[in-house]
């Protein structure tokens, strides 16, 4: 066990290190909010997949496998498209869109895009931005408590704050550059734990029967239900809805904005979805091997999350032991540290700089976004001692927020030639009380709201778009020209 206990506070300390070699880096606030602009493809594509996936990847999904069944899978399919459509559709063109308009968030891009008047748009998704990243942060301590508390056995409010601590000081420390950087090391551990450790478990499962284990437990093994009738059709539909939160997601989109070029997109997705088809692969399976594994179940519906710690204390010796637990850390890390730091610029550039300081200077700004990520943190902390059911729950709320607010915001953004502020206003602020009404109405159990929020926000654009177009002669030129660089070569 001290094996494993050093191993794991090495890659803490790895990581801290990183932080604070940062530190003395960062000479600006683009620096720290964007790194300058000047990441590689596979720094890039490697922030982008392990922030996006966190501590739902290694306990979130194998565990709802663990309790539901294969038919979990569905969420992992949409996702896997979800990305792929991103990269292919989304990063390039916002490359491009967020350098001519000067953009340092995905908040103030949407604004700065339309050129907004009055200022309302990037106000107004700065605060969404904050209150959905507060929530989503909180899952993220939820999965670091459970973590500490499961290798410590130290006391879950204890083991929350213990782990916020350790993410909240390298955050602090390093900025963009620290976090896409040790975001790269997280998820080239991620990527070979999540493969590794059930290559392990399969090893010493012996004559067990996957199959036979998932008829004792009465939980389907097929991806289809067994009576395939509309309510499966919309269960299936639902589930695979997930995919459409990628492209509202701040802490994924915004590395788009921080590649060194848009000719560099080729390769990060190559790479990212690579990556993520592996990942979300490999997690299923951990997911189906335990229940095999542990059939009786061992563990409850709360405790189904920590089926990949125990497979890990069960067949990996305390060397690699160690690392594949930093591994399950690095997933919560890698998403929280752009969380934290998405949350914070959005906050301080689009509401205390816009509204309360505009002739702030780079070294006040600095100063503001590390209170707002200690805030952030702290809050996300309190919320994660409260008595939340799943890491999975959490983690959808806040998804289908984002996606449900900015989804059709951004890719009209960059297809539309016509889209006005009064569009993206309008289909901001529908499609998020759509996604909260369907969320709270008795109904909503059926389908999962990112789904009629995001119709809701897409209609009310295109309504908003064919009655008044864009006539501003600036706003369409740059379009254009954002085409002219997407063609050269």
């Amino acid at each position: 066990m001290f094996i494993t206990f050093t191993m794991f506070a090495l890659y803490l300390v790895l990581l801290i290190g990183i932080g604070i070699y940062f530190f003395e880096r960062k000479s600006n606030v683009e620096k720290y909010l964007l790194g300058g602009r000047g990441l590689g493809s596979w720094v890039t594509a490697m922030s982008a997949q392990a922030s996006d996936m966190s501590g739902w990847l290694l306990m979130g999904l194998p565990g709802s496998v663990y309790m539901l069944g294969i038919g979990e899978a569905w969420v992992a399919i949409g996702l896997a498209v979800g990305t792929i459509l991103n990269w292919l559709l989304v990063a390039k063109r916002l490359r491009i869109m967020t350098e001519l308009t000067s953009s340092l968030t995905v908040s103030s891009y949407i604004g700065k895009r339309f050129k907004d008047p009055t200022g309302i748009i990037s106000s107004l998704a700065a605060i969404i931005i904050f209150v959905f990243f507060t929530i989503y942060a909180g899952s993220c301590m939820v999965a670091a408590g459970k973590l500490f508390e499961s290798i410590f056995g130290m006391n879950y409010t204890t083991a929350v704050i213990v782990g916020g601590a350790v993410i909240l000081f390298y955050t602090l420390c390093g900025g963009y550059m620290a976090v896409c950087w040790t975001d790269l090391i997280q998820g080239v551990l991620m990527f070979i734990a999540v493969i590794v450790v059930p290559l392990l478990a399969v090893s010493h499962m012996g004559d067990i029967s996957i199959a036979d284990a998932f008829s004792a437990r009465n939980i389907p093994l097929s991806i289809l239900p067994k009576k395939f009738d509309f309510a499966a059709l919309l269960a299936i539909i639902s589930t695979s809805a997930w995919g459409l939160g990628y492209f509202g997601q701040p802490h994924i989109i915004v590395r788009f904005m921080g590649i060194t070029s848009h000719k560099a997109v080729k390769k990060a997705t190559i790479i990212a979805i690579i990556w993520v088809v592996v990942s979300l692969a490999a997690a299923i399976f951990i997911g189906a091997i335990s229940v095999a594994l542990y059939q009786q179940p061992v563990l409850s519906a709360n405790d189904s999350e920590r089926v990949f710690i125990q497979m890990i204390a069960q067949f990996c010796n305390p060397w690699f032991g160690g690392i594949f637990l930093a591994a399950i850390m690095a997933a919560i890390m890698s998403t929280i540290d752009s969380q934290l730091l998405a949350a914070s610029s959005s906050v301080s550039e689009d509401i205390y700089k816009k509204l309360f300081r505009r002739h702030a200077d780079q070294r006040e700004l600095m100063l503001v976004n590390r209170i707002l990520i200690l805030v952030i943190a702290l809050l996300a902390m309190i919320m994660a001692t409260m008595n939340f059911s799943t890491i999975f729950k959490i983690v959808s709320f806040a998804w289908g927020g984002f996606g449900a607010a900015f989804g059709p915001i951004i890719l009209f953004s960059l297809y539309s030639r016509k889209m006005t502020w009064q569009a993206a206003l309008a289909g901001m602020i529908t499609g998020t009380a759509a996604m909260l009404i369907w969320k709270y109405c008795p109904w909503g159990h059926y389908m999962y709201e990112i789904l009629p929020g995001f119709i809701v926000n897409t209609i009310t654009i295109f309504i908003c778009t064919a009655l008044k177009p864009q006539d501003n002669p600036e706003i369409l030129a740059q379009y254009d020209k954002m085409l002219t660089i997407l063609q050269e070569k």
